[in-house]
């Protein structure tokens, strides 16, 4: 193997490593204060908009798994936080909409 290769895949699993965990300061926060103060739900919901755009994209221009497999981590890391902020904002009744979204588009091949 090249150094030029090694590089590439030492870079490639670094970035899958730190999606793994970016998301995993701010869960830990909003537990330990029991509160969703200062974080907005809209923002979540649009980044997580944004990720499931671009892992569409890249599922459907075939690109190589490896290249956009942090999508589906940093997706299900931001769920778990907007579960959170809704919990905690006492709205978790919110989140049942949101779910029968989620299962309409994946249950049509829409997402992913």
């Amino acid at each position: 193997m090249d150094p030029g290769s090694l590089l590439l895949e030492a870079a490639n699993w670094s970035t899958i490593a730190a999606c793994l965990v970016l998301k995993l300061p701010q869960g830990a926060a909003l537990v330990a204060a029991r509160s969703a103060r200062g974080v907005s739900l809209e923002s979540l919901l649009l980044e997580l908009g944004g990720f499931l755009v671009c892992l569409r994209y890249m599922s459907y221009y075939h690109y190589p798994q490896l290249t956009y497999i942090e999508y589906p981590l940093m997706i299900m890391q931001d769920i778990i936080l907007c579960l959170l902020v809704l919990h905690f904002n006492g709205k978790m009744k919110h989140a049942l909409p949101y779910t029968v979204i989620a299962d309409i588009l994946l249950g049509a091949g829409l997402v992913i």
